[in-house]
């Protein structure tokens, strides 16, 4: 039976990259995943780098993920193809506007540069803007990832730093040892004495194994692709409501999304697109970038997104078991989400952290510090 100082379960970015400076501080490591890395809700989002829509308490921890993602080549070793692009978040109604002036206010208060614009501004920026617009809010440093490449690099990453793979393995059984964990993976049994949960929505029946009751909310999230097109914009757009989130890349696809609600299920991993959600993001889109009524929809999809009861992350030590971990459910999360993944692995190989963890017993429910009874 192989023996690991450290398994991390779950291939999603955060895991993903928590488990490649375990491996690279010297810990041999494995990553265990249901599916292919990055390929579940890592591999079927939008891919976007926003400060707008990242929650101002996580701001800072946006901040240094954004600047990871962009010199990703240099410290993940391959090319994930990151555009960095300035972004704009629009008002098109007096709500919005006043919606728009103050998150801009409480995100610019934790270090966020952006800056609230004239409607006029926003057309020198981005001149294929809809005519009724209101207020616009402006940041030089958004951007996007293709997602479909980073699961490619992480795979070639963490094979080059000894980290071993068991793909396509879903965990059945976890059982605490004298020292450490022993982990039933589909065929594999494997044993470690440090356990890191990096399962997003699957965190909650995963945390159930160990005895402890976390509820984690399943948000299915659509998006939409759109056939290749003239170049119709040149920065990340987002709207103040939260409901938009709109890029194009360099191939000329148009990616539209923004949290627009499918159906799914996080035990069979099936979803299921709503219409009326699809034709509601697509005239809003529409709406923000009128060139976009030209063009034809490709596909859809919906992808999973975790969220905790209060929306904020979880990432740290898993309370009264010792050497269990976990991280998740942070939202905007893939800004974020390599920054999140080294802030573990420091915490676990014993460096000074740069930012807190965000602790997880505030959330258990049960008797004890939420073990079921």
């Amino acid at each position: 039976m192989s023996r690991f100082d450290a398994i991390v379960v779950g291939g999603g970015i955060m895991g993903c990259t928590t488990a490649l400076w375990l491996a690279r501080g010297g810990m041999r490591t494995a990553l265990i995943e249901r599916d292919a890395i990055a390929r579940s809700a890592s591999g079927v989002n939008a891919g976007t780098l926003t400060l707008h829509m990242t929650r101002a308490a996580l701001v800072p921890y946006a901040l240094e993920g954004w600047r990871l993602w962009a010199a990703a080549a240099t410290w993940l070793g391959h090319d994930v193809g990151v555009v960095t692009t300035p972004g704009l978040c629009l008002a098109f109604t007096e709500a919005e506007a006043t919606l728009l002036e103050q998150r801009s206010a409480v995100r610019r208060e934790q270090g966020a540069p952006i800056d609230v614009i004239t409607p006029d501004r926003a057309r020198d920026i981005e001149p294929g803007l809809g005519g009724s617009l209101k207020l616009a809010a402006h940041s030089p440093i958004d951007g996007h990832v293709p997602a479909y490449l980073t699961g490619l690099a992480y795979k070639r990453a963490l094979a080059e730093a000894d980290c071993t793979l068991l793909e396509r393995q879903p965990v059945t059984a976890i059982d605490r040892l004298a020292e450490g964990f022993r982990v039933h993976a589909g065929k594999a049994v494997v044993e470690t004495k440090r356990l890191v949960l990096a399962s997003g929505v699957w965190l909650e029946p995963l945390l159930a194994l160990l005895n402890l009751s976390l509820p984690i909310k399943t948000l299915i999230n659509q998006l939409v692709v759109l056939e290749r097109l003239p170049p119709v914009m040149r920065t990340v757009i987002t709207i103040a409501s939260g409901l938009l989130s709109l890029k194009q890349f360099t191939n000329g696809t148009v990616l539209i999304g923004g949290g627009w609600q499918g159906k799914g299920d996080r035990e069979t991993g099936e979803t299921t697109i709503i219409p009326e959600n699809l034709i509601g993001n697509v005239q809003l889109a529409a709406h923000a970038v009128p060139a976009l009524r030209g063009g034809r929809i490709l596909r859809s999809w919906a992808g999973f997104e975790a969220e905790t009861a209060d929306a904020m992350p979880i990432v740290g030590p898993v309370p009264g078991i010792a050497n269990a971990y976990v991280i998740g459910s942070v939202h905007s999360g893939y800004t974020s989400a390599p920054f999140m993944g080294r802030l573990l692995a420091d915490h676990m190989l014993g460096r000074d952290a740069v930012m807190p963890l965000f602790p997880m017993d505030r959330l258990l429910i049960g008797t004890e510090q939420g073990v079921v009874a």
